[in-house]
């Protein structure tokens, strides 16, 4: 029975290389993946795009590129990445620039365009999901309307024999389906084949997940190797169980508790996990063990795709002014307390609301609060942290400067203060018509 192997080559934009460069070269794929684009990351592509119309696609596709490319091009592995953002043209033309410079000839790069929806979403009537707003409030402020696209232009480009294919806001399991429904003739209206395609996606689509990163709990869950991680392979019939591994000798760990997690990991209702191409069932899914790091999951389903695209939104969201100090010794944490409790009084004196500032103790408080965080002994050094929000970069960055002024107008022993503005880009989400989204494909040879 035919096989495909893909390998998965990335989880998020700033994955390490190393793990897909030994997929490339040792993993017998048909297929190597690199799924990089968040919702976050497609709005500041977008704002990458504006200052520099060549740029706007992921910073690290060109590194990622020069690293696998000659051991695809040489072991004929087809790559499909979303690391085209909000600019998979420039994209192509950049992974084309590599291949000439490393002298790879023959090379068919196809680019997927048509998932920036922000003039049609300007100019109809949207609401946003998360508060029931308008899109139109939003005014100057949006920065980027991006519509999660399927696998149909995927398919159509792998179709005309392209050797790389380079999307933008893809989702996510698209990236898997494609390959898949190109390999095997799957109708697109196969829901069950489509759904088995999205498990396939969702298993490799944050790469060393699946193999042990982020699973790792020393003491519960002990994953060895983790500093020489392995990336997941997904070996795939056209029918049947497939199987999830990884190449032999690398770190972590292919396990039942690693796929389970990995398979609810981000869905909301594993009876209808909801995609452009289909809504998918992993809720009969069944996952067996066959062998060390040789795990089998089988029982995907699926019913017909929903009618509209989901579109995320990226605004600008005002300014987080914020200032780090620490404070080690016999009552640190008396001292970062007050200190934090200074800074709250002086920025109320400069007319910040209460609400919009946040100070936490590192260590004591910072991630879930002084409600529910205990401590059972002091901490010998802890650092106090203060942001708020403010509506220009000049407000906010009043916040670090009380910071630093700790040092002569605090508590005693502050070191090591630090202070930063940043501009916030926010996300939400509309829906909006399947019409309304025309992709197209370019196409070069090198």
């Amino acid at each position: 029975m035919k096989t495909i192997r893909i390998g998965g080559g990335a989880g998020f934009s700033g994955d390490r290389i190393e793990p897909a460069v030994a997929l490339a070269r040792d993993g017998a794929l048909d297929y190597l993946v690199f799924e990089c684009l968040a919702e976050r990351t497609i709005a500041l592509a977008q704002q990458a795009k504006a200052r520099d119309p060549t740029g706007g696609y992921d910073p690290l596709l060109e590194s990622r590129i020069e690293a696998v490319l000659p051991a695809c091009h040489e072991q004929r592995v087809t790559i499909i990445t979303n690391m085209g953002a909000a600019n998979p043209r420039a994209a192509g033309a950049a992974v084309a620039a590599v291949a000439r410079r490393r002298g790879l000839s023959g090379l068919s790069i196809a680019t997927v365009s048509g998932d920036d929806v922000f003039d049609a979403v300007v100019a109809g009537d949207y609401v946003v999901l998360e508060t029931g707003e308008p899109v139109a409030a939003f005014g100057d402020r949006l920065l980027s309307a991006n519509a999660y696209i399927g696998a149909a232009p995927l398919i159509e480009a792998l179709g005309a024999r392209a050797d790389v294919v380079i999307t933008g806001r893809a989702a996510d399991p698209a990236l898997f389906v494609a390959p898949l429904v190109h390999e095997f003739g799957w109708a697109l209206d196969d829901w069950t084949a489509l759904g088995r395609g999205t498990l396939v996606g969702h298993m490799l689509e944050c790469a060393g997940q699946v193999t042990g990163g982020y699973f790792a709990d020393p003491g519960c869950k002990d994953v060895e190797g983790l500093s020489d991680l392995g990336f997941p392979i997904a070996e795939v019939p056209g029918d049947g169980p497939f199987v999830v591994t990884k190449l032999a000798g690398s770190g972590g760990a292919v396990t039942p508790a690693t796929c389970k997690e990995q398979l609810l990991y981000e869905i909301h209702d594993p009876a209808a996990y909801v995609t452009p191409d289909v809504v998918a069932d992993f809720s009969r899914v069944r996952v067996t063990e066959l062998a060390k790091d040789r795990v089998a999951l089988d029982g995907a389903g699926g019913r017909p795709r929903p009618e509209t695209l989901k579109v995320s939104l990226g605004f600008r969201d005002g300014y987080i002014g914020e200032g780090q100090i620490s404070y080690a010794g016999a009552g640190a944490v008396a001292r970062a307390r007050l200190a934090a409790r200074i800074v709250e009084e002086r920025l109320a004196s400069l007319g910040f609301a209460a609400a919009d500032v946040r100070s936490d103790v590192i260590g004591i408080s910072a991630l879930h609060g002084s409600q529910i965080s205990t401590v059972t002994s002091e901490p010998y050094e802890v650092r106090v942290r203060v942001a708020a929000r403010a509506p220009s970069a000049a407000e906010a960055q009043k916040v670090g400067s009380e910071v630093e002024a700790l040092y002569t107008n605090g508590p005693a022993g502050g070191g090591g203060a630090t202070k930063v503005v940043r501009e916030v880009v926010s996300v939400a989400s509309t829906f909006v018509p399947r019409s309304l989204v025309s992709c197209t494909i370019h196409r070069e040879v090198v």
